[in-house]
């Protein structure tokens, strides 16, 4: 018998996590437009928890509305990615210095394990053995061993800062926007050989240059994706 309450599930969250996950397993591209009668029957809700969680998603920056056209699936523009980077650079270099400074000698191996396992995935998923389920399960391990490195920096506020500004999910949604696959063989083996090395200063400098890695590229796609992407989108009737 467990005594722990278990946390109650809303349709308004079922709703929420299911249009979340399909944005950030690319079956909703940038620019998709959603219809709420249709995500009300294949969930079988009413438009209300429908509506609240694509209010939500807008909040978070992953949907966009307006008045006659509907809502779609954000489309971010080149200065939101440079924003966001900004925040993903300040809070992660501080993460890794002071993991550097904090991190123990098993939680160091442990985080080269998990380094060493995400560039196999990303090796593979370069050579083309990966399909949309294979890309989110990389994903989420990307993010894991981020917020690990957060973990192990011993200081909640800045984990919680790193969670709160989605700073990993947005990294994960622009990548998407970019269809970028691939990394740099051992790009997370060597960001972690300086985490857990002796110089804190050297790992916040390394996990600069990790979050700034392919940024123009980004930035060039986001620009296609913007010029392709404009608001030519009928509202549906039964939105």
């Amino acid at each position: 018998m467990t005594t722990g309450r278990t946390k109650h599930i809303t349709l308004t969250d079922r709703a929420y996590y299911t249009v979340r996950e399909r944005i950030l397993r690319g079956i909703l591209s940038p620019g998709t437009a959603l219809s709420r009668r249709k995500l009300a029957e294949e969930l079988g809700v009413s438009f209300l928890p429908i509506s609240e969680a694509l209010q939500r998603l807008e909040r978070d920056g992953l949907l966009e509305s307006r008045p006659r056209a509907g809502t779609r699936v954000r489309t971010p523009t080149q200065d939101e990615v440079r924003g966001r980077y900004v925040v993903r650079e300040a809070l992660e270099a501080e993460s890794a210095r002071l993991c550097c400074e904090r991190v123990t000698f098993r939680e160091r191996l442990e985080l080269r394990r998990m380094a060493e396992q995400l560039d196999t995935l990303y090796a593979r998923s370069s050579a083309g053995q990966a399909d949309s389920d294979f890309l989110y399960v990389v994903h989420q391990f990307h993010a894991n061993l981020h917020l690990q490195i957060a973990e192990y920096a011993r200081c909640v506020e800045l984990k919680e800062a790193i969670e709160k500004n989605q700073v990993l999910i947005y990294n994960w949604f622009y990548d998407i926007t970019a269809e970028r696959r691939s990394l740099p063989q051992g790009f997370h083996g060597k960001l972690i050989e300086t985490l857990t090395g002796d110089d804190p200063e050297a790992a916040a400098k390394a996990m600069r240059a990790h979050v700034r890695y392919g940024i123009e590229d980004l930035l060039r796609a986001v620009e296609f994706h913007s010029k392709n992407n404009d608001w030519r989108i009928k509202r549906s009737n039964d939105d």
